[in-house]
């Protein structure tokens, strides 16, 4: 169940709104409770059961290490909760993906391939992962203690309106307001505009320009008799950009429908996005495109890693770039998104070595210009998982060829969808 679908917005949320501002305080959890399982079961009726049972044994793991005093206990339970968490991610999200390419390998060796029932991925386990590991580090750092009620703890990692899609809620910053919150009238009016915003982005842009897109990298484009690599350079240039305004507006259409359904019910998330393609550097784009994300990343991963201090440069650029091929594999099990990541930490690394001395003191459009340009073509490497495709659709886009193939393919709603986006973003 997706909050742009039909059953979501005309039956799942309404009932749950009229139902949760009617029953007393006390009952509210609980209410919100039950509608995240079902929320979550509609859509993997079979990994709800992983999803409640791990969670579950993940909350006595913490409450363990909050009592133990020697630290090195306290590291063990620590060690066996991230393990949990993590080995469940692994396993659902990097089997697949290990096994492939194990076997390709034995292939070429001339060796016979392991035969693999291959692992379905449940909904949203990258989400809800980091959000128990930031729980389980939060209360060994000491920074805030543990949830009293197992029921709170599965709340926190079940509840719906950021289950799926982010944002990513650290549990220092909303565990207060699991179990205390306010409600005000004014909450709900501006999380419903919120969530009305959101769901624009969602409907009338992102889906708008997604159909374009699809027409040419979808992969029913073959079926409709499309061979996307005879396209001219017009055309790959129109494509791509319609992707990059597709992605930003779905991403962040659904952190604003998170962020609406929890200000509507009392809970404060966190942004996630800030215009990002109007950032003047790579640096500034990942402050400021999936916002959670990169904070998760450098609070749990660059910072314990050592962050930048370190003894030498050469350390922390190595920091710099695991942290963002880890951040590549977090977005799904594929060599595509291994580049992905890498191609965005070869930027940061450039710009932390030199470049962001030169981008300060060019003009700011030039600087946002080079952002941009540098995000749109590591949308290529993203969007297309096969990389020597990826290749072809790069020499498309420099070949410098204009030949109007394939713009006949394009959605027409989605020309003036992005004129008015790339003018938007740049203003």
């Amino acid at each position: 169940m997706v909050f742009s679908s039909s059953i979501f917005l005309c039956v799942f949320l309404p009932l749950f709104l009229v139902f949760y501002f009617l029953i007393d305080k006390r009952f509210k959890n609980g209410w919100l409770l039950f509608c995240s399982i079902l929320f979550y079961a509609w859509g993997a009726p079979v990994f709800v059961y992983i999803l409640l049972i791990s969670t579950f044994i993940d909350f006595y793991i913490v409450r363990q290490l909050y009592r133990e005093k020697q630290i090195k206990k306290r590291k063990r339970w620590l060690i066996i909760s991230i393990g949990l968490n993590v080995g469940l991610l692994a396993y659902f999200k990097y089997a697949n993906f290990f096994i492939e390419n194990l076997n390709s390998i034995f292939i070429s060796m001339g060796s016979e391939p392991f035969s693999w029932l291959p692992v379905v991925l449940p909904i949203g386990i990258s989400f809800y992962t980091f959000q128990t590991l930031t729980y389980s580090i939060d209360v060994y750092r000491g920074v805030h203690k543990p949830l009293d009620r197992v029921q709170d703890y599965i709340l926190y990692i079940c509840m719906f309106p950021q289950l799926i899609a982010g944002p990513i809620v650290r549990f220092n910053t909303i565990a207060d307001q699991i179990t205390n919150r306010k409600e005000t009238n004014d909450d709900r009016w501006l999380g419903f505009v919120r969530f009305c915003i959101g769901l624009s982005k969602k409907v009338i842009i992102a889906n708008t320009l997604g159909a374009s897109v699809d027409t040419i990298l979808g992969p029913d484009a073959s079926m409709l008799g499309f061979n996307w690599s005879n396209i001219d350079s017009f055309t790959a240039w129109y494509c791509i950009l319609c992707y990059t305004f597709q992605i930003y507006f779905d991403f962040s259409g659904y952190s604003d429908m998170a962020i609406g359904i929890g200000r509507m019910i009392g809970f404060t998330f966190p942004e996630n996005f800030d215009n990002p393609y109007t950032s003047r550097s790579i640096t500034e784009f990942w402050r400021r495109w999936h916002i959670t994300l990169g904070a998760f990343m450098r609070e749990y991963l660059y910072i314990p890693l050592g962050g930048s201090r370190v003894p030498t440069k050469r350390r922390m650029y190595v920091n710099l770039w695991f942290v963002f091929l880890v951040s590549g594999l977090w977005h799904g099990a594929s060599w595509n998104f291994v580049l992905w990541g890498v191609f965005h930490g070869l930027f940061l690394v450039l710009e932390r070595a030199f470049l962001q001395k030169v981008l300060d003191r060019l003009p700011g459009l030039v600087s946002v210009l080079y952002c941009f340009f540098v995000v749109v073509l590591s949308w290529v490497i993203f969007r297309i998982e096969s990389i020597d495709q990826a290749w072809i659709f790069y020499s498309k886009m420099f070949s410098f060829e204009l030949l109007g193939v394939g713009m006949q393919y394009i959605h027409p709603s989605s020309h003036w969808m992005l004129l008015i986006e790339i003018g938007r973003a740049h203003v």
